[in-house]
């Protein structure tokens, strides 16, 4: 479903503001077909109306979208999108804008002046719908002659257009999957989707009535910088330009922190007290927590707001409320300095790290019998929307807090809880997410993972933490040891906290296999079960990684991390755009190598 909103926000914004066809027979010329969508990104059109239909198989299942756009004039526009699970209606005027959800009875409206930055109106509005850093860029920011041959040397093979010798027209031939059934219409077909658009300059007036809605007032920048930046980082998550698919791999230093590239993987390490660590992170990471900031706040909280008929940023700030009094005063202070150096609110960057409690995953150790040479392997597989392209922002920090144990956290630019991380005294932990969602009165499951790897030198330690601290949700967890080679399974509720012993039968996981523990879901715990039972004995760490692939992981695989924490080293694999991080390569790390090389101060500041 989250992808499904995304694509057709793009489509909208891609396609407006656009002018009707010439009055000319059957169009099969593309540059000619193209036109009056393309010429109409430059904003010649004073009064549009668009109309349309995406439809596209997602998971093997039919999803339709109807569309429909009016432009009245500079300023005002209406937007509906109608699916058969949601609907939204954003209406733009001079001095408002309402973003109605019909399925919700809901309501957001703000009013007042706008930054021209952030804002929805139509004038203009494609350069600051589409990033730069998309493929879509040249075919919506180029003048319309220019975006058609940038389209041609694009998609020639996917368009099936040929160049006529004489007039140098580019013509589409029969095997094309883009048609201009009449002037004013357009038709794409390709791979199960098929997009149906037609543009008229009749538009009725517009009305800004409002009736059996409920209307909850949101500061107007807000409304319309979630909105506009929410579309534009879609642009990179769904149509990615090559620097966002294979990133320059240019190693950086700050004081008290150093960027790598190991293999084709980010790696930071920082060291220092909590504004010391904070400030190297933003300094290092900006563009990368940018992205990743986007995409939680605006691109996964348009769909949310949308799915829910709740307003996301509220719904965390109602969070963080009752979060805050759990979080130790070292972490908000790590979180300030981080949103100094970003140049963002405190509050922003506050808001975002109680994300990660909506995280869902699978895990397991094996260890003594169940592995070829008896040694501690722990598995953990993050699955958790790759749709919103975190993927952009995937980093292995390696940090060396003062005072506390140094450790390794698997996350992402801008976070600073953890969710799978190891530290230097060879305790590791990962996380599976489970129901509960908005019990809040309690640390948040990425702090409790990150004080456990500050704090905690071993299993017992870990597990005295767990019990003695107020916990969110719920949660199930593995933690492993490998100085005693053991680990346990956890369920934690609010209420309880329960330690799964390894070989232990358990009615949610079925019979206990010796000297494993197993954690995941469904269909999927069923695979990993069978597989750690056909290998039992023979497990290393290749086929340690083998347990972690599909079906295990799902599609939404965002990271994959294989622990030995009695070697201190982890085996690390994130998604990529096109592949979730169970298809991709694994690059080891060695803990205790990466922290003998820090060194206490780094004087060379780079700025990106």
């Amino acid at each position: 479903m989250s992808r499904l909103i995304l694509a057709s926000a793009l489509v909208v914004g891609l396609m407006q503001p656009c002018v009707h066809a010439s009055d000319s027979q059957q169009i099969r010329s593309l540059s000619k077909g193209l036109a009056p969508f393309l010429n109409a990104l430059s904003g010649s059109a004073a009064r549009f109306r668009l109309t349309g239909k995406i439809q596209v198989d997602i998971d093997d299942e039919p999803q339709s979208i109807n569309i429909r756009i009016a432009l009245f004039d500079d300023d005002s526009f209406d937007l509906v999108l109608t699916h058969a699970d949601y609907a939204v209606e954003i209406r733009r005027r001079a001095d408002s804008t309402t973003m109605i959800l019909p399925l919700h009875q809901m309501a957001f409206v703000g009013t007042g002046e706008v930054s021209h930055d952030f804002s929805l109106a139509p004038k203009g509005i494609v350069s600051r719908l589409v990033s730069p850093q998309s493929v879509a860029a040249p075919f919506v920011l180029l003048p319309g002659r220019q975006a058609v041959g940038a389209l041609v040397a694009f998609g020639n093979s996917l368009l099936q257009v040929e160049q006529d010798r004489d007039s140098g027209e580019w013509l589409l031939t029969d095997d094309s999957p883009l048609r201009f059934p009449q002037p004013g219409s357009l038709l794409v077909s390709y791979d199960q989707t098929q997009v149906e658009l037609s543009v008229t300059e009749d538009v009725p007036e517009h009305s800004n009535e409002l009736s059996g809605v409920q209307i909850v007032e949101i500061p107007r920048p807000e409304l319309e910088k979630t909105l506009l930046r929410g579309v534009r980082r879609a642009t990179e998550i769904l149509f990615p330009a090559p620097a966002l698919k294979n990133p320059p791999q240019h190693p950086r230093r700050t004081e008290h922190g150093e960027l790598r590239w190991v293999g084709d993987h980010r790696v930071v390490l920082l060291d220092g007290t909590p504004e010391q660590i904070g400030t190297a992170h933003g300094q290092l990471l900006k563009a990368e927590a940018v992205r990743c900031i986007e995409s939680v706040l605006y691109t996964f909280g348009t769909v949310y707001v949308i799915k829910t008929g709740h307003w996301f940023r509220h719904a965390l700030e109602d969070a963080y409320a009752q979060l805050a009094p759990h979080i130790p005063e070292r972490h908000k202070r790590e979180t300030a300095a981080l949103a100094s150096s970003l140049g963002m609110s405190d509050s922003t960057l506050q808001i975002l790290n109680v994300f990660p409690e909506m995280f869902h995953c699978s895990g397991f150790a094996v260890f003594n019998t169940a592995t070829k040479d008896g040694k501690l392997y722990h598995g953990r597989v993050l699955d958790y929307m790759t749709t919103i392209g975190l993927q952009d922002a995937a980093t292995t920090f390696i940090v060396k807090p003062d005072g506390y144990i140094p450790f390794a956290n698997v996350g992402y630019a801008s976070f600073i809880g953890s969710v799978s991380g190891m530290n230097n005294k060879a305790v590791s932990l990962g996380e599976m997410g489970g129901k509960g969602q908005g019990n809040w009165d309690g640390v948040p499951m990425a702090t409790l993972m990150r004080r456990a790897l500050e704090e905690c030198t071993t299993l017992d330690e870990v597990m005295q933490l767990w019990t003695e601290s107020p916990r969110t949700c719920e949660y199930y967890y593995v933690f492993a040891d490998g100085k005693t080679n053991t680990a346990v399974g956890v369920a934690a509720l609010p209420e309880s906290v329960e330690f799964i012993r390894p070989g232990q039968s358990h009615a949610r996981l079925g019979e206990g296999i010796p000297d494993s523990i197993v954690l995941s879901a469904g269909s999927r715990l069923e695979t990993l079960r069978g597989r750690v039972s056909d290998k039992h004995g023979q497990i290393d760490a290749e086929i340690g990684k083998w347990l972690m692939s599909r079906p295990v992981a799902m599609q939404s695989n965002l990271h994959n991390v294989l622990f030995i924490p009695a070697d201190g080293v982890l085996h690390v694999a994130n998604a990529s755009h096109t592949r979730p991080a169970a298809e991709e390569p694994y690059v080891e790390l060695n803990l205790s190598e990466l922290l003998e090389s820090m060194t206490p101060a780094r004087l060379q500041t780079t700025q990106r």
